[in-house]
């Protein structure tokens, strides 16, 4: 009998396997598909985010080369290679997470697991015994009801990143995060990419100052948005791919060479048995847990995708690390406040903690602070003048309750932000800050002395 028995080896998964390892807990981890990893590594952030950077430099040479002093006579690319330095990512950080798992002594398991009692699981032909288990079986996109993925013309994420050739065209449905960043890969190659999202907005999670950023960037870089528009039917016709778009009494045809809907994802939770055992789900689909990720049979666990919350990547693996704290006896506790969210476009976007008007629906009266990189001075030398920071603080505490950044690095300048609402610092604790000169992590400084209009440079 195991200690754990981890359901999913997606990065809740695998990181809740080797935390319980490390605490001395004899441990299993079940996963349907031979390559660890699940979405994130093998079909989501690690593919999409290699894929992103190879587009980006080439870009940036194409668009800004000339700026830079860079002249290079008759540019290309290799998507080929572009694929290949993907895939070769991939199976790295396979085998990485295999020598980690030999490493702990963790069992691997390449079957589907399916729960037949609170301590029983099916594993392939196998009966398995633990104590205690962790569902982490992630999510899956959505598709279209009546245009379901063939990951062929209608390509779901997954598809997006493993087409054989550029296409001239693909309409993307859906400007959410997944949308936006895949559609720039595509853009960026020469693809002609347009969005049809049924919000007024895109990316509509973000602050709406950097959702009207973001999209005026993108549409500059030559991506169409139609917004407040509904796909209500569409076809394979031969080659090409037609959409019938309705906004407001119009209704219109858009055709493409590939269709790629991002409208969401859902949790995953497919053949685990979970009737067998009493569990059931929300009106959401997701697995409900209490405070300590303990579904309605307290010796199953839940995390990641499954259970309510933002589907990230990190989200899940503080997840995972806590619940094997738990099941140790220990206390851990996640500040979800402090959890970040990005956006790998170009320019970046990045947020945590609370937007304007999240704030204004909590009824906390706040004070923002507005910085641009146009003028920082990093930002000037490295041709990175786009965008700006932005930090929201209670205007009685002057507690920061939120950092919203686009512009260069912003998923790594974020991490600042982060920690300042995780450890409940003042706009004026991080005003006083000293930041190293020149970087860009000074328009942070920079921002939080404009809530209290004080900023140096502006």
């Amino acid at each position: 009998m195991f200690d754990v028995l981890v359901i999913g080896s997606g990065p809740g998964g695998y990181v809740a396997a080797i935390r319980a390892a490390q605490l001395g807990l004899k441990t299993a981890c079940v996963e349907k598909s031979i390559p660890l990893g699940g979405t994130c590594l093998n079909v989501g952030c690690i593919p999409s985010k290699a894929l992103l950077h190879s587009t980006e430099e080439y870009w940036k040479i194409l668009t800004h080369g000339k700026n830079l002093g860079i002249e290079a006579n008759q540019l290309t690319y290799n998507f080929p290679q572009m694929m290949h330095r993907k895939s070769k990512i991939i199976t790295g950080f396979n085998e990485g997470i295999a020598a980690l798992f030999k490493k702990n002594q963790i069992t691997r398991y390449t079957a589907t697991a399916t729960l037949l009692s609170p301590t029983a699981i099916r594993v392939g032909n196998e009966e398995l015994l633990a104590k205690n288990i962790i569902l982490a079986t992630g999510s899956e996109p959505i598709p279209l009801p009546f245009l379901p993925f063939d990951e062929n013309k209608i390509i779901s994420s997954t598809g997006a990143l493993s087409l054989k050739d550029v296409p001239k065209k693909m309409l993307v449905v859906g400007a959410g995060i997944i949308g936006v960043e895949l559609g720039s890969v595509y853009s960026r190659l020469g693809t002609e990419v347009v969005f049809i999202e049924f919000l007024d907005r895109i990316c509509p999670t973000l602050d709406a100052s950097l959702s009207k950023a973001l999209e005026t960037a993108l549409t500059k870089q030559g991506m169409k948005f139609n917004l407040s528009s509904r796909v209500m039917a569409g076809k394979v016709e031969g080659n090409r791919v037609s959409l019938q778009v309705a906004k407001g009494d119009i209704t219109e045809e858009i055709q493409g060479d590939v269709v790629l809907v991002a409208i969401g994802r859902r949790p995953y939770t497919k053949e685990l048995g979970l009737e067998n055992v009493g569990i059931s789900l929300n009106e959401k689909g997701l697995i409900p847990i209490d405070g300590q990720f303990r579904t309605q049979i307290p010796n199953i666990y839940a995390i990641g995708d499954i259970v309510d919350g933002p589907m990230l990547a990190h989200k899940a693996s503080e997840e995972g690390v806590s619940c094997a704290e738990i099941i140790a006896g220990e206390h851990p506790k996640i500040d979800y406040m402090a959890i970040p969210n990005v956006v790998y476009t170009s320019p970046e976007v990045a947020s945590v903690g609370f937007t304007e008007l999240e704030a204004k629906n909590l009824k906390i009266e706040v004070t923002a602070g507005q910085f641009p990189f146009m003028a920082n001075s990093r930002a000037r030398c490295t041709d990175a003048e786009e965008g700006f920071v932005k930090i929201i603080a209670e205007k009685n505490t002057d507690r920061i309750v939120g950092v919203h950044i686009i512009g260069s690095h912003a998923s790594e300048l974020i991490a600042e932000g982060a920690l300042a609402l995780s450890k409940r610092l003042t706009a004026l604790d991080l005003a006083h800050l000293p930041h190293a000169h020149p970087t860009l992590s000074e328009a942070l400084k920079e921002a939080a002395l404009a809530v209290h209009k004080r900023a140096i440079h502006k």
